[in-house]
């Protein structure tokens, strides 16, 4: 399935002007997307592009591995919109996305980049705002294995503004915080 996404990324942003896919993460059951559009439009085009041409590649590939014709809807609603509109809102987004899978737990699992610091399936390896500086010895990456590809921001939120904010780390657990609430 990763490997129908990362094809459909391929295919779908070089088109798009006014669409970027800026990171993404890839889960069992779901995905996550930062994208930048230059309007509503544009954002619903550039969306339905992607799960079209996602949706196209994921039912080939569950075809061949199952040897049975698979055809229909892959993505069972459409999408969910948040609007990032401030530096930490901004910070919080990009936390989430690149180290979801630490607040599903899959940093567990055998298959990591850098030594258990990136998500294979997310685009933590094309951000370069790190707070981490990953040790030299540490930075080889398995030979078959392709990043996924992802736009360049164009926005200053995304590219500079977040960094008013606090860093964010390769081992950082996204999600929100838990409010206990104490009687006094």
């Amino acid at each position: 399935m990763y490997a129908a996404v990362r094809s459909a990324l391929r295919a779908v942003l070089p088109r798009a002007a006014d669409f970027r896919i800026v990171h993404i993460s890839l889960q069992n059951t779901h995905l996550h997307l930062i994208v930048e559009a230059s309007d509503q439009k544009q954002l619903a085009n550039g969306l339905r592009a992607f799960q079209i041409s996602a949706a196209k590649r994921i039912n080939a590939a569950y075809s061949r591995r199952r040897r049975v014709v698979h055809r229909g809807r892959v993505f069972t609603d459409r999408y969910h919109v948040e609007d990032l509109g401030s530096v930490r809102q901004v910070r919080n987004a990009l936390a989430y996305v690149i180290n979801n899978w630490r607040r599903h737990r899959d940093d567990a699992g055998a298959f990591s980049l850098l030594d258990g610091r990136l998500d294979p399936y997310a685009s933590g390896l094309s951000f370069a705002g790190w707070r981490d500086v990953v040790p030299p010895d540490a930075r080889e990456l398995p030979k078959d294995y392709e990043p996924p590809p992802v736009s360049h921001a164009r926005t200053w939120l995304i590219n500079e503004g977040w960094k008013r904010a606090k860093p964010i780390g390769m081992r950082e657990v996204p999600g929100p915080r838990k409010i206990v609430a104490v009687d006094a």
